[in-house]
């Protein structure tokens, strides 16, 4: 009896303390409030489905995602704390930096080349950057396709000066390029999927001509945190980047679950949509650079090749130290 009763309470107590640990653990995990940079498209099912998957929750991470309004409106939010991380472009956090010091910072390089690209109709028969001249081409004001483009047409051969831009409302681009009210439209290469399905809807097919396919090579979508938190957080801040990394590679790996996952979160995502963005993104990802360098890192020459470009299409002082503006010490290795 004196045995049962040793053993009842053994196993109580062991009960109990594993209990304690489970909820010390729990308490122990660290509230991130993170914020993309647009609506939550395939192109986050990453970070959203590895949100569902845990994956955030093994590395001691409390998260907490939110959509974006621009790369510009992350920074600012990221800057004033009301997210922790945040997933910008690069060109943003270089230019706050440059003209205001905001203490941001890109803590890795997400897509170490630019899906930036030009979309025709197959059937304009533009098949090159050549093929733009004296044509009509959809933008929104302050567009960086644009301010890039000078720099794409002098590796393609083209004359910028004889392209003829059109102010427009970015969410009425696809619309008129397909109605054929323009000849072209800027858009992340990545975006092609769907907007294809539209086109295909009135008889037509999206053409992609991307940037990098002449050499345009320039940094893109990143994380990033503030000074404060790299300073304060650093053990934080690893983790929090051990954790994307794992929810990239994740996602790469097994891209139907991500997505599945994620259309779970937002029934308004069609499936094969998020899909093909999921599988466009990657290659930005994981490639050549990524193999040299390793995820999240940056290579000198193309820093600066991308500063030069940033600075140039905004205005920005040309001896400005860029490298203050990227701190990717604390990705893993």
């Amino acid at each position: 009896m004196k045995n049962a009763v040793a053993r009842w309470v053994f196993a109580s107590a062991l009960a109990i303390g594993l209990a304690f640990a489970s909820s010390n653990a729990v308490l122990a995990q660290d509230k991130v409030r993170f914020q993309t940079d647009w609506i939550p498209s395939g192109e986050h099912a990453m970070y959203y489905g590895g949100w569902s998957k845990g994956i955030y929750a093994k590395h001691g991470i409390d998260i907490t995602i939110t959509r974006g309004y621009g790369s510009g409106d992350t920074v600012t939010k990221v800057a004033g704390g009301a997210a922790d991380f945040g997933v910008a472009d690069i060109a943003a956090v270089f230019t706050a930096r440059a003209r205001s010091n905001v203490p941001v910072k890109t803590i890795a390089v997400i897509y170490n080349e630019s899906p930036h690209s030009m979309f025709v109709l197959k059937s304009s028969g533009i098949t090159n950057f050549k093929g733009l001249e004296g044509k009509k081409i959809g933008v929104t004001p302050g567009n960086s396709h644009r301010f890039y483009f000078p720099q794409v047409a002098k590796r393609a051969g083209t004359d910028p000066n004889k392209i003829i831009w059109t102010n427009m409302d970015g969410a009425a681009m696809a619309a008129q390029l397909i109605a054929k009210n323009i000849d072209a439209a800027p858009f992340y290469s990545i975006h092609s999927f769907y907007i294809n399905k539209a086109a295909a809807k009135a008889g037509e097919e999206i053409v992609v001509l991307p940037f990098v396919s002449v050499g345009f090579k320039i940094y893109a979508a990143s994380i990033i945190t503030s000074d404060k938190t790299i300073k304060d957080k650093p053990d934080l801040v690893k983790r929090f980047l051990a954790a994307t990394k794992e929810v990239f590679e994740w996602a790469r790996d097994n891209p139907e679950e991500a997505c599945k996952l994620h259309v779970e979160r937002f029934p308004e995502v069609q499936l094969d949509d998020c899909l093909a963005s999921v599988r466009a993104v990657m290659p930005f990802v994981f490639n050549d650079h990524s193999k040299e360098f390793g995820f999240g890192k940056e290579g000198a020459d193309r820093l600066k090749f991308s500063w030069e470009t940033i600075a140039s299409a905004n205005d920005l002082k040309p001896d400005f130290d860029y490298k203050q503006a990227i701190d990717t010490s604390l990705v893993p290795k």
